[in-house]
Formats: C-alpha cells, sequence, structure tokens
C-alpha cells in the first residue's frame, strides 16, 4: 500500500479539506490529508485479514477476543491506517495504547488519536496539540429510530426524515464524545449539535455541556455516496 502524500498551509482557522485520488491507486477509496501537526486519513478495506496481519505484527497482535470477521479486519487496518498517518509526519509507529476511558494514543507520543470504522471504511485523525474525533457512519434505517433517544427536540425536527442528515447529527455527536474522552454523557442532553442546511461538504457547531461548563466546537461534515464522515476542526493555529 502507498499513500501519496500532500501537504498544505491553513486558511484563516479551517482545518485542510479532502483530496481524492479517484483512480490513481489500486484501491478503491485512500485519502490522507496534512497539515502541520495533524493529519487525517481515509481507507476503504479491500485486503485479507493475512496480508493486514503481517503489515503490523511487528507492532501489535490481533487479539483472538475480536471474532467478527469484519471487525478483525476494521481492527487491523485502522492499525495500519495509523501508522500510514505517523509516517506522513515524521514518526515511528509503535502502536496504540488506551486510557482509563478506552480513548485511543499512539504509543510512545504525547499526540491525540481517534479513530473511526465503518466496514469497509476505517478513518483516522492525528493530532499535536489538540484532543480530536472523527466518525464515519453509512446511513441506514436504524438512525432514525433511535433518534428520539439521542436528539433534543430541535435537531429531531431539523433533521426530519432525512437518513444522510440523521447521520450527519449522529456522526458529529459521536464526534464531541471522542473529544471529550470520557462516556459520561446523554446525547440529546449534553451534546448539541446546531442546526445546519445539509449540503455535500459543510461546518457546523458542536457545544458538550457538563455541569455549569459549555464547550464549544467547530466541526466539519462531508457526505460521500456510502458514508458520511464527521471530525473537529482546530482552535487554536
Amino acid at each position: 500500500m502507498e499513500f501519496l502524500y500532500v501537504d498544505f498551509q491553513y486558511a484563516a482557522d479551517k482545518f485542510p479539506k479532502v483530496l481524492t485520488f479517484g483512480n490513481l491507486f489500486l484501491m478503491p477509496l485512500e485519502k490522507i490529508v496534512s497539515a502541520p501537526d495533524r493529519t487525517w486519513a481515509l481507507w476503504r478495506i479491500t485486503e485479507d485479514e493475512g496480508s493486514l496481519i503481517d503489515a503490523i505484527r511487528m507492532w501489535e497482535l490481533l487479539s483472538d477476543s475480536i471474532t467478527n470477521p469484519n471487525k478483525r479486519l476494521e481492527w487491523l487496518a485502522g492499525r495500519l491506517l495509523v501508522k500510514e498517518i505517523l509516517h506522513s509526519m515524521g514518526l515511528r509507529f509503535q502502536g496504540i495504547t488506551k486510557d482509563q476511558y478506552g480513548k485511543p494514543f499512539p504509543k510512545g507520543y504525547d499526540f491525540h488519536l481517534s479513530l473511526s470504522h465503518s466496514y469497509p471504511y476505517v478513518a483516522a485523525l492525528v493530532d499535536r496539540f489538540e484532543s480530536v474525533g472523527i466518525d464515519l457512519e453509512q446511513p441506514k434505517e436504524k438512525l432514525l429510530r433511535i433518534a428520539p433517544r439521542i436528539f433534543s427536540p430541535v435537531e429531531l425536527n431539523d433533521a426530519g426524515d432525512n437518513i444522510t442528515k440523521h447521520c450527519v447529527y449522529w456522526c458529529a455527536k459521536e464526534t464531541l464524545v471522542k473529544v471529550h474522552g470520557q462516556k459520561n454523557l446523554v446525547f440529546a442532553e449534553n451534546l448539541i449539535i446546531e442546526p445546519f442546511p445539509l449540503r455535500n461538504e459543510g461546518d457546523i457547531r458542536g457545544r458538550i455541556i457538563v455541569g455549569d461548563t459549555e464547550r464549544v466546537l467547530p466541526l466539519h461534515y462531508i457526505v460521500y455516496p456510502n458514508f458520511v464522515v464527521v471530525f473537529n476542526e482546530r482552535t487554536i493555529l
């Protein structure tokens, strides 16, 4: 597997958006978007389990406790994707570790990491300074069924019956959870997404409300034909 690495400079306070490589590679979909001290990437899994195991066996071993074939591929591909991201940042992959809340970090570095997968897609985001979140999901009918439990009345009204918009809301809330790094949150009360017009790509604002503290975060979403990706943008330059 080979990636094309492209460096960007920041424009205002925006994190660089996506490059599409089209048919330049054998894999159906590969993206890697780099900026100073921050990189995110997207990958469609086409490899078999054996190939992925061989690619990361030096640093990580797949646990036998993961039995679902697709989950095994997601786990392996996620590690390999983080390896490629770190390589693009001039760093050596040493594995992934987790804190007491289950939040992942690249082993050996004081960097922030977020992973997401919905087979056959995997996404990852690494930042040197800020806590990060990235979430990837495929629009499915189940999102309409669970929305009343996880959306506020305003969010529910804004999403309507549009499955894609429900998916953006869901991914945005998951992104906020990952940035927060703890699981003591109620989706409909502590994680609020401001209403937005649905486009192919856009910026939205999310709020994490815990007690008397409110944190406002800029988020960016991208709608692809088969899935949605949301990640938090940088609040410092």
